[in-house]
């Protein structure tokens, strides 16, 4: 199976080149914040016409994250645009089930939450239940998460000039720990773009912007073996 992970375009998604950066496949994943403000509708056309587009993927599937804001304020509002594109998918608190080429079954989580963050979308207390119960929901038998933020100490310090660290989550991490789901893809903190093999989850920060909101970090694409949890980057 041929995935591509991306998040964190900020209606920068135009500067990716489909053909250089998007190599194709079976799965393209957007780990959230797709607009800027969060306020401007347009900002959700513009992309899901864009996403609906890259017809060399069989399944395009995203979330919302801190920026997202329509989506969390008027639910309503966002799923009248995205809904309207026939060949994408946007999870929310939800799951999706797959088959592969072999009939084997891949579930797929998406979830925007994270912890209280500078008064954004999709904020609950850190540390508090809210958040845990959001933890909580994740299937026991995910195989492929795809959350906005961070774990704690995964990929999860910011860059110059920042360079703050320990943003994750504790309390995703502790269910990350649980679940074990064989791939993690999540965003948010752009200076932590990149890759990390940790008790059998590949996880992967995905954020295609650095701290200076430019486009610096390209798409990952690999190819994935369900069963034994295999990969190999191609690019």
């Amino acid at each position: 199976m041929r995935i591509t992970l991306i998040s964190d375009t900020h209606t920068n998604h135009g500067l990716i080149d489909p053909k250089l950066d998007l190599p194709g496949g079976d799965l393209l994943l957007h780990a959230g914040d797709i607009m800027n403000s969060g306020y401007n509708k347009n900002d959700i056309k513009n992309f899901c016409h864009w996403y609906n587009s890259l017809e060399h993927y069989d399944q395009k599937i995203f979330i919302a994250g801190n920026h997202d804001r329509t989506f969390e304020d008027f639910p309503d509002d966002a799923r009248e645009i995205y809904s309207s594109y026939k060949w994408i998918t946007y999870l929310q608190d939800e799951r999706l089930d797959l088959w592969d080429e072999e009939d084997q079954q891949i579930v797929i989580y998406g979830t925007p939450w994270q912890p209280w963050f500078y008064d954004w979308a999709f904020n609950l207390p850190k540390g508090g239940p809210g958040l845990m119960s959001k933890w909580e929901a994740i299937p026991a038998d995910t195989d492929i998460l795809i959350t906005h933020g961070p774990p704690q100490e995964i990929l999860d310090v910011s860059g110059p000039p920042y360079n703050e660290p320990l943003l994750g989550c504790a309390l995703l991490r502790e269910r990350v720990d649980v679940v074990k789901p064989k791939i993690h893809v999540f965003g948010h903190i752009h200076g932590s773009y990149g890759y990390k093999f940790l008790n059998g989850t590949h996880f992967f920060n995905a954020s295609i912007l650095n701290e200076e909101y430019k486009y610096t970090n390209r798409p990952v694409t690999f190819d994935w073996d369900p069963e034994t949890n295999e990969v190999t980057f191609i690019n």
